[in-house]
């Protein structure tokens, strides 16, 4: 795996956030993730500023570990290596996402839930893939089935992992991290409650450790 991806595995678990006001809250929740021991996130482009959210939190907290979700288009990939993001995730598999990430020399993690999918990505020397949505999709027991005929394919499954279920994604061995946006939710941004986001982190740190023994 590259270092990026590394760097994830150590972790387990990756925030993802859409920040609706991202000049009030970038900041603020990147300091909450950094006190919580994750100095991690994925902005996702579903909400307008995300590039001014990624430039902000790179900027100010240059270790931090910081990518871009949700990314659709080559043009969103620009916009995202323009304002800083050191990875791109996408919902699905876009040949066009994927070329520009490489040409960028930018760590893509396209979703793949099918063996199309990931055949395809393979196919394009990737990996280490995104399986969304998780839960919808079958969960931990779709991901052992998807993954038994493609030994050397990991996944980051995201949608639906909650506190509950992080423990028996990560026992999953095609799972080398987890995409978690139950840690930085719209309600908690919205209300600032960044001492829970903070704790949250912590409880999924500690889940990561008793399943894995980092730390």
């Amino acid at each position: 795996m590259d270092s990026i991806s590394q760097k994830l595995e150590k972790l387990g678990i990756l925030p993802v956030v859409s920040l609706a006001n991202p000049q009030r809250d970038a900041l603020p929740l990147a300091e909450a993730l950094i006190r919580g021991g994750l100095p991690a996130v994925e902005v996702t482009f579903r909400m307008a500023g995300a590039a001014e959210a990624i430039q902000a939190i790179r900027s100010q907290h240059p270790d931090m570990l910081v990518g871009a979700g949700t990314v659709l288009t080559a043009e969103q990939v620009d916009t995202a290596h323009a304002a800083g993001a050191q990875f791109v995730v996408s919902p699905g598999f876009s040949l066009n996402v994927v070329k520009r990430c490489q040409e960028l020399g930018l760590t893509v993690y396209p979703g793949c839930a099918t063996a199309t999918e990931i055949q395809t990505a393979l196919d394009c020397g990737l990996q280490v893939l995104k399986f969304f949505p998780a839960e919808t999709f079958g969960g931990v027991a779709a991901i052992k089935a998807i993954a038994a005929p493609f030994p050397m394919v990991r996944f980051m499954p995201t949608g639906g992992v909650s506190l509950d279920n992080l423990g028996s994604y990560l026992k999953c061995k095609a799972v080398f991290a987890c995409g978690g946006s139950y840690i930085t939710s719209a309600k908690l941004v919205e209300a600032g409650a960044w001492d829970t986001i903070a704790e949250l982190c912590r409880k999924s740190l500690d889940i990561v450790k008793e399943v894995r023994g980092n730390g």
